[in-house]
């Protein structure tokens, strides 16, 4: 049974009424048996109401049995189960009693995180990191069978956190639209959201198609745009109903996004125009406590944008003739890492360190934090 799209304007603001002490997972059910719900709510008014009689519920039910519920039938929508972690979310919807297993740990223990291009590179690193240290999180990602592996792989190393797929085109506004939804009905909602998805086509004016920059723009630059767009209204729902917490945007931009690159203007304007949407989400949002950020990393060397034999960076540049002299793949590299004060290509663990800066602070925002090894310095 399908879930009415309207659920994204309600669960985030429940899954928040019932956090009071710590931040909860709520997952929506459209089969469960209704008898096993603490607390029934009519939901076929607007969502103000459908919240305000939430909330007496809520208030009622806490009077007379001392705690919150944690199972609401939503009339006509489903029943939704809230607890702290998505392993005791999935087992009261499936009525089941909860086995004894170690609790997550780390420094993102209690945050559900979306990271699009989230199956691979600096995406599927950033994913691992959020996971080991506690987090649930949302796989989006183009490629389904990767995705699908990659989110079963990460399960095997989660505690009572989860990892999820979703399949999302970022150039598509109804696919993200459609992510966020996903995300929704499965956690409830989510605290931070990286727009990492991107891809990089070198080449110069007399080689750069015009659907080549077409498509980069759609996925580079109006991705990050769809992904802030529909994410904002759920975080802005969320810290509507909880004083005090923050919500994240992180765009995962580069260096290219703060110098530009020769013979690679088609994703060097792209970042530089993410910048520009960053500080200027970052306006726009701030007195919602929604904080918008990006983070500009030096050259993954070691990942499939730069290391893969066949469509690569370093076969790509190798091949337009961008290093003048290089002869081979690792005269491209050592042309590259020489560039760096640091001496080396940028790791996902200096990327994490940086979200991790965003996300622990609440004074920031607008900001282009730069990981480049030095390559890069702010004037």
């Amino acid at each position: 049974m399908a879930i009415d799209k309207k659920i994204v304007s309600i669960l985030p603001a429940m899954r928040m009424i019932l956090s009071e002490d710590k931040i909860k997972v709520a997952k929506i059910s459209a089969d469960t048996d209704v008898s096993i719900a603490h607390i029934e709510v009519a939901a076929n008014d607007d969502a103000q109401r459908v919240l305000e009689s939430f909330k007496r519920e809520v208030a009622v039910y806490k009077s007379k049995k001392g705690q919150l519920p944690q199972i609401i039938h939503l009339k006509t929508l489903g029943v939704v189960a809230v607890a702290e972690t998505a392993y005791e979310v999935d087992c009261l919807l499936s009525h089941s009693s909860t086995e004894k297993i170690m609790p997550a740990k780390g420094r993102a223990v209690g945050k559900t995180a979306v990271v699009t291009g989230g199956a691979q590179g600096f995406g599927g690193g950033l994913a691992e990191h959020f996971i080991k240290d506690g987090a649930n999180v949302i796989i989006a990602d183009l490629n389904e069978e990767k995705g699908q592996e990659y989110a079963a792989e990460l399960n095997k190393q989660t505690a009572s956190n989860k990892a999820f797929f979703v399949k999302v085109d970022v150039s598509d506004p109804d696919s993200v639209q459609e992510l966020i939804f996903k995300t929704v009905c499965e956690f409830g909602g989510f605290d931070v959201i990286v727009s990492n998805a991107g891809i990089l086509r070198a080449g110069g004016l007399d080689e750069m198609t015009p659907e080549t920059f077409e498509l980069m723009t759609k996925v580079n630059y109006t991705g990050y745009f769809y992904c802030a767009k529909y994410a904002a209204p759920v975080l802005k729902l969320q810290t509507a109903h909880k004083p005090g917490y923050y919500a994240d945007i992180i765009q995962i931009n580069s260096k290219s996004g703060l110098k530009g690159s020769n013979r690679n203007f088609a994703y060097a304007g792209g970042k530089f125009g993410g910048l520009g949407l960053t500080q200027s989400f970052a306006l726009e949002l701030m007195p919602s406590r929604v904080k918008v950020n990006s983070v500009c990393p030096g050259n993954f060397f070691d990942g499939p944008l730069w290391s893969d034999p066949e469509k690569g960076l370093f076969v790509q540049y190798l091949n337009a003739g961008k290093v003048k002299g290089a002869k081979s793949i690792d005269d491209v590299k050592a042309f590259y890492e020489a560039q760096v004060p640091a001496g080396r290509g940028c790791t996902v663990i200096d990327v994490m360190r940086a979200v991790y800066y965003i996300i622990e602070q609440e004074y920031e925002t607008g900001q282009a934090v730069p990981v480049t090894g030095g390559q890069e310095m702010l004037n």
